[in-house]
């Protein structure tokens, strides 16, 4: 019988799961339910903000178009994040 190997949850860094969940507060804020809405509305790629929303990929460049889309600077969206 083959041994089943346990599939290991990755934990995230607590600090990008509060960056994730204000984006998505944000773009529920902005009155967009759906997230591929509001990536398509704003240019960027649905897979890459989805990654985004849930803590899995960040780049910087993708920070900055959503902050963009919201119309704030990076102090206003770090502000209150410890």
């Amino acid at each position: 019988m083959a041994k089943q190997k346990k599939k290991e949850e990755k934990k995230y860094d607590s600090r990008i799961m509060r960056v994730a969940d204000k984006l998505e507060r944000m773009r529920i804020e902005k009155g967009f339910t759906s997230y591929e809405n509001f990536a398509i509305e704003y240019g960027i790629s649905r897979m890459q903000y989805w990654r985004m929303e849930k803590g899995t990929n960040f780049t910087f460049e993708s920070l900055l178009k959503i902050l963009d889309a919201h119309k704030i600077s990076l102090g206003e969206f770090f502000k209150d994040i410890e």
